[in-house]
């Protein structure tokens, strides 16, 4: 059995953000015309008057502040509220390998991508079925070996890097990269109040390697755990990217769909357990814990699960938090807070990274400084 290491990770942002101000002035148009077009089914009692959103509410609910778009105009626009991407012709790359490559070769960072084995592209939503996106990032770096597509939702990431990581641990690969685009935009109802401010788009990769002779700074994977218990709470029954194209009707369950009380009772106890049972069976105290890089969904479920695992409130920088500024990013979010708050990390100091979302689906990952 080989050893594994994470020894780079990428993170492309999209150039255009959206403020909670401008959301929620949008917002507050798309209700208005909504009540005026509905007016008399709601004077009826038919039908409830959609209220308007603050940005005082977003980030109660949340904690996001704002949040990067790769189409802002369209998910600005009152009276469409998603974003609109072009449809591509066949011969032209996907928008989701295009985001995916600019990670890739971050977390290359000038490192051939011929000597990669493997790209696992794992990802809440993919853009088509097949062919898989992943084979179309191998072919767009040019790398070597196989790759193949991945959906756990949220926990994508970690489920993704087990995945790359029992592969090398095993001998079959030596390499791989684990790449998380997601186009968060195309799938959330931006026309529901309830929800309207949840997500970002993004992506980030993570390159692992058989840890042989590496010389350069890196992180030992020293244990990795995946679990999964079906629950119906958060869903997407159909969808994704075909309305972007202008391409599909407008049916409110194909986009995405949540039961946020439930979720909040089910998950939180859910991952809690999850990490503290991977931490006994791997003698790992909280003690030893430099930092923990959790899935950036709301930060009064992190602050909890901060909590539970270390045992009292979390130091300034233990438990770093990224979507005031990304939003939820899906399988992406404790990516970016690993990629983001690592460097300070010195030889011994260990962390863990944890995602967890639909499914109910939780992966974690313990790692240790080189």
């Amino acid at each position: 059995m080989h050893s594994v290491a994470i020894t780079g990770t990428g993170v492309f942002t999209p150039s255009q953000t959206i403020t909670n101000d401008e959301l929620v002035a949008a917002f507050n148009a798309h209700a208005d015309l909504f009540n005026a077009q509905n007016a008399e089914a709601i004077a009826a009692g038919e039908m409830d008057a959609k209220p308007h959103s603050s940005s005082e509410f977003i980030v109660a609910a949340s904690g996001i502040e704002q949040r990067y778009v790769m189409d802002k105009a369209g998910v600005l626009d009152p009276a469409r509220m998603f974003p609109h991407l072009p449809a591509r012709p066949d011969d032209a790359p996907s928008v989701m390998a295009e985001m995916a490559v600019d990670a890739a070769r971050q977390a290359l960072n000038g490192k051939d991508p011929a000597t990669v084995d493997l790209v696992l592209c794992a990802a809440s939503n993919h853009e088509r079925a097949y062919p898989a996106i992943a084979v179309e990032i191998q072919q767009l770096l040019g790398t070597s070996g196989f790759a193949f597509d991945m959906n756990v939702a949220c926990s994508s990431a970690t489920f993704g890097i087990q995945t790359a990581a029992d592969m090398i641990r095993a001998g079959s690969i030596t390499s791989a990269l684990v790449v998380c685009p997601e186009i968060c935009s195309a799938h959330l109802e931006w026309r529901d109040r309830d929800c309207h401010f949840i997500f970002g788009d993004v992506a980030t990769a993570v390159l692992l390697e058989r840890d042989e002779n590496l010389q350069t700074p890196h992180f030992k994977v020293k244990s990795t755990r995946c679990a999964t218990q079906f629950s119906n709470n958060i869903r997407n029954n159909n969808g994704f990217l075909r309305r972007t194209h202008d391409q599909m009707e407008d049916r409110r369950d194909m986009q995405f769909m949540q039961n946020g009380r439930k979720v909040f009772k089910e998950v939180l106890p859910l991952v809690s357990k999850h990490i503290a049972d991977h931490m006994a069976d791997e003698g790992v105290q909280a003690a030893d814990l430099k930092r923990l890089w959790l899935h950036q969904a709301n930060k009064t479920m992190n602050d909890y699960i901060g909590k539970k695992v270390l045992g009292r409130d979390p130091e300034p920088g233990e438990q770093p938090n990224i979507l005031q500024d990304y939003a939820n990013t899906s399988s992406a979010g404790s990516i970016i807070a690993f990629a983001k708050h690592c460097d300070d990390m010195t030889t011994g100091d260990m962390g863990l990274i944890c995602s967890f979302g639909a499914g109910y689906s939780v992966g974690s990952v313990i790692v240790e400084r080189a």
